[in-house]
């Protein structure tokens, strides 16, 4: 295990790397599925609240993961086997978040155990990888060791918070700090150690492979509404518009997130790769809340949701919102500059969002808004392929023509 090279030709997602993401579709699909739930309840703060800690656990998992692979990644008997140990520690995870959920609305104590125990399962793996990265690749050996430490140390934290029982305010108060050492430690080790020789294009590729399984939730979601429609209504105009409008906004997602032109600017400015890849926790966060927004529109149809058009609405656009702001800011933040165009795209979809959401407060069908919401992205996408190409072509020979390197 001494690397591999950065500069790979052809380098792309293995095998093991999707069997390993089938277990992120379990995760993140029970991630959505209860934050559905109690967005359905009228409880938006515990909900978001539940959502927020088990996305960050799912999401970080995997992002470990990913980029150790992207160095590492020598698929013998050993690395096979410690891959399916966080295989299991993901579906462990999975199972506990019910109970995650349920204790945030409770409001008294943070039932976390199970959850915790799934993710020290996954970073125990982890640790050994690194260990054994340490060992065999003595060039990067202290990074490796950094690396394998800082994840202990954390995990430590972690098992103690569990065990503690601890309330929700205490949570708030610990977690932080925990979260301080997840973030930062490879942070910290990368800048005092070098960074472990990944490969751009490959992250590019892997990030843009979990993008489609977390757009899955979106697909779900319409599946889940239009048949409920179906069920009370048989097909109906607004059964046709729940179709087009659920399947309309996930491509749009989609065609809006791969505009990114991640791989070439991550290969010429690997330093960046910090705020994007940390950034992309809230991107998938928030395409797996426009899924769960689905969700509530079918709860809504079926007669079980204490919401009405106005909340169901604002479950869907209120994400799309925060995922094309936070694709704005990573795009932004990737390619060294803000320009007009851009904002004045997003001011687009921001307007557009506004106004799904003042048809919904005036009485207007609950497809009907949800349709308006699929045209906030297709802002973007019709922007993009009218005119905005060209200003991308424009702005990427600018940055990749600098002869200073970041």
């Amino acid at each position: 295990m001494t690397g591999r090279d950065p500069h790979e030709p052809h380098r792309s997602a293995t095998p093991l790397e999707l069997l390993f993401d089938l277990t992120f579709v379990v995760a993140i699909g029970q991630a959505s599925s209860q934050l559905a739930h109690l967005l359905a309840e009228g409880h938006v703060a515990s909900g978001l609240t539940a959502f927020g800690f088990s996305m960050f656990a799912i999401c970080w998992a995997w992002i470990n993961f990913s980029w150790f692979a992207s160095a590492y990644d020598t698929d013998d008997w050993f690395y096979r086997i410690t891959t399916m140990v966080q295989m299991i520690g993901v579906l462990v995870l999975a199972l506990g978040l019910p109970a995650v959920f349920h204790s945030v609305d409770e409001g008294e104590h943070l039932d976390n155990g199970i959850v915790v125990a799934g993710y020290v399962i996954m970073r125990i793996a982890m640790v050994a990888q690194w260990l054994r990265a340490a060992k065999d690749d003595p060039a990067r050996r202290r990074v490796a060791l950094s690396y394998a430490g800082f994840i202990t140390l954390a995990q430590i934290g972690w098992i103690a918070l569990a065990w503690a029982d601890p309330s929700i305010g205490t949570v708030f108060l610990v977690a932080p700090l925990l979260y301080l050492i997840e973030l930062g430690g490879p942070v910290v080790s990368e800048a005092r150690y070098g960074d472990t020789g990944w490969h751009p294009h490959h992250i590019a590729e892997r990030y843009g492979l979990l993008t489609i399984i977390a757009l899955g939730e979106g697909v779900f979601g319409t599946v889940a509404s239009v048949s409920a429609v179906v069920e009370k209504q048989g097909w109906s105009s607004e059964a046709i518009l729940l179709v087009v409008a659920g399947i309309g906004l996930t491509f749009g997602l989609w065609w809006n997130y791969f505009v990114l032109p991640s791989g070439p600017m991550l290969a010429r400015y690997r330093r960046r790769s910090w705020v994007w890849g940390y950034g992309h926790i809230v991107v998938y966060a928030s395409i797996a809340a426009t899924g769960a927004g689905l969700h509530v529109a079918a709860y809504l149809i079926e007669g079980v949701a204490q919401i009405g058009v106005f909340g169901a609405v604002l479950a869907v656009a209120v994400p799309v919102l925060v995922f094309c702001a936070s694709l704005f800011v990573l795009y932004s933040l990737l390619v060294g500059e803000f320009d007009t165009f851009h904002i004045s795209l997003f001011a687009g979809t921001v307007i557009v969002l506004a106004v799904a959401a003042v048809l919904a407060a005036t009485g207007a069908s609950l497809g009907l808004c949800l349709l308006v919401v699929t045209a906030a992205p297709a802002v973007i996408v019709i922007g993009y392929e009218a005119l905005g190409y060209r200003h991308q072509a424009a702005v990427l020979a600018r940055a990749l023509g600098e002869r200073v390197r970041e």
